[in-house]
């Protein structure tokens, strides 16, 4: 099985000027189309650094105009802060705009702080979720979206725009736990874990197994691990580079919790050394990535290298040369490396 690779970019600034910051994430995003990724993902967050895309879909749309071949989506759509209707005919509209290569991604929100900035109760997240993903799948399947608490005449309403991919676009789930595993795989849906390697080859034990139970004969989905990577010429070029950007990130990362004074779910190490020693970043020659990512992922047992190169204050020049030595030394070599082989 070949692997194959994506990006994951939070869209966090706090060096440039808005405008400018987003030409120079649309350019890095046509060097990503360039370079055979296959998908860009990107999150969804509110009133913080790392909330330059608080509305994925408006910046998803350029990605559209200015990309060919990259396939690309939310990762995910934090769906207590959307309404079903709106969403599913939003979701068609992209993947008209790009011929089919939207991926979408769904989840309740990973920061109940950015949930209540909505007036939406973090306490009924989970209930949300579930009602308005099935509304919004079933919309996009069958052309007709159904909203029971409407009136008779406007409780099935016809979409007039239909998405190019069917029965839906590629859909993807951010797993953390066995259950979130489980419940992915009986949906035939595609997973990104961001947790440590073990964590995510406990994760994928449990995917692998359910999803030859649900879909026998049927090959296996992406099942991706994402890791911050910055490439230089030599160890030491990378590493400024990296321990330089990443507290940038990691203030932007934290910056809603430590102004209210509140805890942080999935919380991050202050420093890229301490990112690293978990395994969830590395910073370095092609041949210390290289190294690095094949042990990643053949611990974690995936087969979707995704990414995050774009993060803290790094210049767009830094950027290219890093997304250039990965793609000319490191994916060549992770291409044919079965991360999956003797797994059953």
């Amino acid at each position: 099985m070949t692997m194959e690779f994506g990006i994951f970019d939070h869209l966090d600034n706090d060096h440039l000027p808005v405008g400018d910051f987003y030409e120079e994430r649309l350019r890095i995003v046509e060097a990503y189309d360039r370079a055979g990724f296959h998908a860009y993902h990107i999150a969804e967050h509110h009133a913080t650094p790392i909330g330059m895309a608080p509305s994925p879909n408006v910046f998803l749309a350029a990605v559209a105009q200015r990309t060919q071949q990259l396939h690309f989506g939310p990762m995910v759509y934090a769906l207590p802060l959307y309404h079903p209707f709106r969403l599913t005919q939003e979701i068609c509209m992209l993947d008209q705009m790009s011929r089919g290569r939207l991926e979408i991604g769904f989840g309740r929100g990973s920061s109940p702080t950015e949930t209540s900035f909505f007036g939406v109760d973090p306490n009924n997240t989970e209930e949300i979720f579930r009602v308005s993903l099935a509304r919004i799948l079933e919309g996009i399947e069958s052309g007709v979206y159904r909203a029971p608490e409407n009136t008779d005449r406007h409780r099935e309403i016809p979409l007039k725009i239909p998405s190019v991919q069917r029965p839906t676009p590629r859909v993807w789930y951010g797993v953390h736990t066995p259950e979130s595993a489980d419940r992915a795989a009986r949906r035939g849906w595609h997973t990104i874990n961001l947790d440590m390697d073990y964590e995510s080859r406990e994760c994928n034990e449990v995917f692998r197994k359910v999803w030859r139970e649900a879909h026998p004969g049927k090959a296996l989905p992406l099942m991706g691990l994402g890791r911050f990577i910055v490439v230089g010429e030599t160890d030491a070029e990378a590493l400024a580079v990296a321990r330089r950007a990443y507290p940038h990130w990691h203030t932007g990362f934290t910056h809603l919790f430590r102004k209210l004074g509140r805890m942080q779910r999935h919380p991050r190490p202050e420093t890229f050394d301490i990112l690293h020693e978990q395994g969830k970043g590395v910073a370095g020659s092609p041949a210390t990535v290289i190294a690095f990512l094949k042990k990643q992922m053949s611990t974690a047992q995936c087969n979707y290298c995704v990414g995050q190169f774009a993060f803290g204050d790094q210049s767009i020049g830094e950027l290219e040369k890093s997304v250039g030595l990965f793609v000319k030394h490191v994916m060549p070599e992770l291409r044919t490396f079965d991360a999956l082989a003797g797994t059953s």
